[in-house]
């Protein structure tokens, strides 16, 4: 009897305490949707007053003063650029290609010899060739040779005018003159450009 009595009274104290937990829990849903309830009207009462101008037209207002500001911003420098654009535009244009061959060996040549990319079996002048000490272009005049006259203070004071050097040049048939700021040569047949020592010159490669 006595262990009945001591399972009644554990039972009743676990129902009083689990059915106190579920009134207070079903209890507390009910008070917060009051309070939830109490402030949006409390809101609706007091946010007219404290608010003139709806949202919406705030956020407008400052999107149209952010563009305003983006546009006194942007504008001048995007004014001042176009210039400049068009020209970087213009010069990438002029931007010479991809690169071409290069005669091996390069050869010198009469004017009966044909220009173009000298090979060992294909003996062309090169008439692309560029002084690697003067960083001159060489120059070619067909059917004419050098004046005994000529020396290196006339080439640096006329180069690269073809007509003030023609001063210095004679007519030869089957020669051709060679100049660049610092040398000059007149050649007859074909001839590998190192057989002349004295000269700096290099093939500036063929366009294909």
């Amino acid at each position: 009897m006595i262990a009945d009595d001591d399972l009644d009274e554990l039972l009743d104290e676990v129902e009083k305490k689990f059915c106190r937990n579920v009134s207070v829990a079903c209890s507390v849903p009910e008070a917060s949707n009051k309070a939830v309830k109490c402030g949006k009207e409390e809101q609706n009462k007091y946010g007219a007053s404290k608010h003139e101008k709806p949202i919406s037209s705030i956020s407008e207002d400052i999107d149209a003063l952010l563009e305003e500001l983006l546009d006194d911003d942007g504008s001048d420098s995007l004014k001042s650029k176009p210039d400049q654009f068009d020209k970087e535009h213009q010069d990438e244009k002029k931007l010479p290609g991809p690169s071409g061959r290069k005669c091996c060996p390069v050869f010198l040549g009469g004017s009966s010899v044909i220009n173009g990319i000298g090979t060992a079996t294909s003996k062309r002048s090169c008439d692309q060739l560029r002084c690697i000490s003067c960083d001159f272009r060489v120059l070619m005049f067909d059917d004419c040779e050098w004046d005994p006259s000529c020396d290196y203070l006339f080439l640096r004071n006329n180069m690269p005018d073809r007509q003030k050097l023609r001063t210095k040049l004679r007519k030869r048939r089957g020669l051709r003159a060679y100049a660049c700021q610092c040398s000059w040569l007149s050649m007859s047949e074909p001839a590998d450009v190192r057989e002349q020592p004295q000269l700096r010159w290099v093939c500036g490669k063929h366009q294909d």
